[in-house]
């Protein structure tokens, strides 16, 4: 298993990075991001690898709270992104607060804390999730260098499509996946919901990125079978 520290919970929700204005982050609304620092997996694709073990200076809170509240009119969402946000003990009590301000917020997550998904959304503390689906169910491992409880991960797959919460699905197309394993994930997992296929950036000692013929083929290879597929990054 893949650990993660500084994590305990204190009232404080730890932000290893706060990006104060993003176009594109949140489907149509402008919105401020927060990196929280930590994650279950070790993906070799990963550009925010400095904050993944915990250990890195924090930005307070207050600083963001503050940004957000003289912004309201001008910035309408916060992006809760990470690490991996659901690791966070004070991940509620945030989020609560953000909305209390007026904004919408998005979650990214790599899907695998179901019952941290379903609370904030039965408490109508997030309004739209981006999940990632690394791999197939059986690369996960491979995909994410680590032990991954892969039932959890589709546990959450079904509850946001089974309750209509509003999410989408997305994949880094990373050198150990091919347009099979494309294709398998949206067949076997996120079939009839929005998927989209990120380039993956090159990322040092990992492998190239693929063609860009070859990402758009895959692409195409699932709108051809009925499927709903955009391709972000070309």
């Amino acid at each position: 298993m893949c650990g993660f520290e500084g994590l305990k919970g204190d009232g404080n929700m730890k932000i290893a990075g706060f990006q104060k204005t993003s176009f594109v982050d949140y489907p149509g609304i402008i919105a401020a991001v927060i990196f929280t620092p930590g994650c279950n997996m070790r993906c070799g694709y990963c550009h925010n690898k400095h904050i993944l073990s915990g250990n890195v200076e924090l930005v307070d809170e207050l600083t963001v709270t503050d940004y957000l509240s003289k912004r309201r009119g001008m910035v309408n969402g916060v992006v809760i992104s990470g690490g991996e946000p659901t690791l966070q003990p004070d991940l509620e009590r945030f989020a609560s607060g953000v909305k209390s301000m007026g904004f919408k917020v998005k979650l990214d997550t790599n899907g695998t804390n179901p019952d941290a998904v379903k609370s904030l959304f039965e408490k109508g503390l997030i309004d739209y999730v981006a999940m990632d689906i690394k791999a197939p169910v059986g690369m996960y491992a491979e995909v994410c260098r680590c032990d991954i409880d892969t039932d959890s991960v589709l546990k959450t797959v079904k509850y946001l499509q089974a309750n209509n919460a509003p999410h989408e699905f997305r994949t880094t197309f990373c050198p150990e996946l091919t347009a099979d394993d494309v294709f398998e994930i949206w067949s076997s997992v996120v079939k009839n919901s929005d998927f989209y296929l990120q380039q993956y950036r090159q990322v040092e000692g990992e492998g190239l990125p693929h063609p860009k013929e070859y990402v758009s083929a895959a692409a195409e290879r699932i709108r051809a079978a009925g499927g709903k597929c955009v391709v972000r990054g070309l």
